[in-house]
């Protein structure tokens, strides 16, 4: 046999009938617990957490009616919607029995019990309540997910002039099947773009399917697209769709589409203005019915200019283009994405890290953020796992790129306050962040860099 599971508690005014049934049950279960007074029934059902509940339906002498029972049980439910409770009694009827199960108890056993009948009864109401959490836990999952959903953009936030244009073009768009064109740089969000395109739509409830072309081999490209029937080529051991068919009712995002080589968007373009697909190895074409998002980094129409990008297929697929600013065209937001990746970092590493100081923020404005949103992210996830304080300083983020304009300043004149706050930087710098060894390679102490620090906006 293995393992033992389930916490159970029998609640009956008869200590003769929790002996039998403490007996019996520990046999089979975890943990048994019993309990003469039901009025303790509130206090333990809020201390553990009990799998199924065994309940005498009359506590009185001499009392039938079953009301007693039926108290308890709607106050097991008050505190526990999930409970799975069993009723007990001596005087078992249909009608009793119907009621009770009408009230949310599961099932209904007779005194004298049958083990067999008991235990498996017991073992059934196991089951459910496993299954009752399962379901509850989804269901709290959904609930977390719809709330960020519900979110206008989830993390592509921002309150430049700029972005407010992209979110006014979003929800002019998003309810039309009109193909949209997103354009931008690495790490803008491209991809965020998309999904809200999505989200917003008329097809919100029908797949997103997204499709990185830039990772596709020439020979993945028309399988993965486009899917294969068995035997198309040598690993074909059966059918598969591509991603057009398993999009279809929904939308097709295709990222990085100006790394398609100029042979694949003309097939591409082939399904496009025909709207159906021929699997691999097939002669029979499938319709499809789908929203097209694409998005690229690329200089499309350079591109066309240069003959690596056809012209009619741009057509086909930028009705509207949505051209995303990089990070470094809009510095307001820089505070806005910052405190947004705090909150959801600091609750993720459990870290007290209530704020970033105005320095801080000030550093991370004058960065030029090659990597964009995306950079922001990572920088701010990596500053709150090396923190040890609350409040997020300078010193946390260490931002080499050569872009940084902190490692363009040169020494083009001998003020000492800006000598002494230069070289401040290249020593941080060189310790990583590290505020001890900055400190003893300048010859302070500790609280005597801190103070210079502040003084220099550091």
């Amino acid at each position: 046999m293995g393992t033992k599971t389930g916490k159970i508690l029998a609640v009956d005014d008869n200590t003769d009938v929790l002996f039998a049934l403490k007996l019996l049950l520990k046999q089979q279960f975890a943990e048994i617990h019993t309990e003469e007074n039901p009025e303790n029934i509130p206090k333990l059902v809020k201390q553990e957490d009990y799998d199924v509940i065994l309940l005498d339906m009359n506590f009185s002498k001499d009392a039938i009616s079953g009301k007693e029972g039926f108290y308890w049980l709607d106050r097991i439910l008050e505190i526990d919607p999930s409970a799975i409770v069993i009723f007990i009694t001596a005087y078992g009827d249909v009608e009793n029995a119907v009621r009770a199960i009408k009230m949310g108890a599961i099932d209904f056993v007779n005194k004298p019990w049958q083990n067999e009948k008991l235990v498996a009864t017991i073992s059934a109401g196991l089951k459910l309540r496993q299954s009752r959490l399962e379901v509850d836990s989804l269901r709290e999952k959904q609930s977390g997910l719809k709330a960020i959903l519900e979110q206008p953009f989830g993390d592509f936030i921002g309150i430049s002039p700029s972005m407010q244009k992209v979110f006014e073009t979003i929800k002019k768009v998003s309810e039309t099947d009109a193909s949209i064109l997103i354009l931008g740089e690495n790490g803008t969000g491209k991809e965020l773009v998309a999904r809200s395109l999505h989200k917003n739509s008329a097809r919100k409830n029908e797949v997103l399917v997204s499709v990185d072309l830039g990772s596709l081999t020439e020979t993945l490209f028309e399988s993965e697209l486009f899917g294969h029937v068995k035997g198309a080529y040598t690993d074909a051991k059966g059918e598969r769709p591509g991603r057009f068919e398993i999009a279809s009712g929904g939308t097709l995002f295709l990222d990085e589409i100006g790394n398609l080589s100029l042979p694949l968007q003309s097939k591409l373009l082939t399904v496009l203005e025909r709207r159906e697909v021929t699997r691999l190895g097939s002669n029979k074409p499938r319709a499809i019915d789908i929203r097209l998002i694409c998005a690229t980094n690329m200089p499309i129409l350079q591109m066309i200019k240069e003959e690596k990008f056809r012209e009619d297929l741009l057509y086909r697929i930028n009705t509207v283009e949505i051209h995303i600013p990089p990070l470094r065209d809009r510095i307001e937001d820089i505070p806005v994405l910052a405190n947004h990746f705090l909150k959801i970092y600091s609750k993720k590493y459990k870290k007290n890290i209530k704020e970033i100081s105005s320095a801080t923020i000030k550093k991370l404005q004058q960065y030029n953020w090659p990597g964009n949103v995306r950079e922001l992210q990572h920088s701010l996830e990596r500053a709150i796992i090396m923190s040890d304080t609350n409040i997020l300083q300078p010193f946390d983020f260490h931002l080499t790129s050569s872009t940084s304009k902190v490692d363009e300043v040169e020494l083009e004149n001998y003020n000492l306050e800006e000598v002494e706050k230069i070289i401040i930087l290249k020593v941080l710098k060189k310790h990583g962040g590290n505020i001890s060894n900055a400190a003893k390679e300048l010859g302070l102490t500790r609280t005597s860099l801190y103070r210079r620090m502040e003084k220099h906006d550091l």
